[in-house]
């Protein structure tokens, strides 16, 4: 019986029923238990995928109790989106800071374009962004409660006119369709075998350099 992570009080009268109480963890202990959740439930994601991924699998290499896994997360598709989610905000992270470099707020058609290719061809490569084919994602939609992947688009289209905040931006340009337009190339790149190795680099370049024209 274990007693790392619970504490099992027995009563006097009936030792087979058990009271299950969970312990109290210090932050620092809950710091570590949530980042060892995510580094495990991200390598399950890249051998698994969604589907086949289970909370089984992830306390079992976390060596946690199943129950101390519900503590953190109320189910496994919130815990791999929290991964997914991590992975696209660090390239996008890097894709503000390339921006940022540009000076007088002001771009080249072509510099620009090589940014924004460098940050979807990053995403298009990530391990963990790479497995998420249409199945999948409609899996992971399905599973997660209303409104999670509303404030993630959310999220996405405050970063988009973040970074258009630092360019010369066309007036008459809707950020908010500019910022649609942008996340339908995402949803390209995961879809390369379909497109074709020989043709995707180029027409993911030409999707891209498009959008840098209408900033103009």
């Amino acid at each position: 019986m274990k007693y790392n992570d619970y504490k099992n009080q027995f009563g006097q009268k009936d030792k087979a029923e058990v009271t299950t109480l969970p312990k109290c963890y210090t932050d620092q202990e809950k710091e570590y238990i949530k980042r060892r959740l995510k580094e495990e439930a991200g390598k399950c994601l890249i051998q698994y995928g969604i589907r086949r991924t289970t909370v089984d699998d992830i306390v079992k290499r976390v060596q946690i109790p199943k129950g101390t896994f519900y503590l953190f997360y109320q189910s496994k598709e919130l815990l791999l989106y929290d991964v997914i989610l991590e992975e696209h905000d660090r390239i996008e992270e890097e894709l503000v800071q390339a921006v940022s470099q540009m000076q007088d707020n002001e771009f080249d058609t072509e510099q620009l374009t090589q940014v924004i290719y460098d940050f979807f061809k990053k995403s298009s490569v990530s391990p963990v962004l790479k497995i998420l084919n249409s199945n999948e994602i409609e899996l992971l939609a399905r599973k997660l409660p209303a409104g999670v992947l509303e404030k993630h688009i959310e999220h996405d289209n405050d970063l988009i006119e973040d970074v258009l905040t630092k360019l010369t931006l066309n007036a008459d340009m809707d950020k908010k369709v500019l910022g649609a337009a942008f996340r339908a190339i995402y949803f390209i790149t995961l879809h390369r075998d379909s497109i074709g190795e020989d043709y995707f680099e180029k027409s993911l370049y030409l999707l891209i350099k498009g959008l840098v024209l209408q900033l103009k």
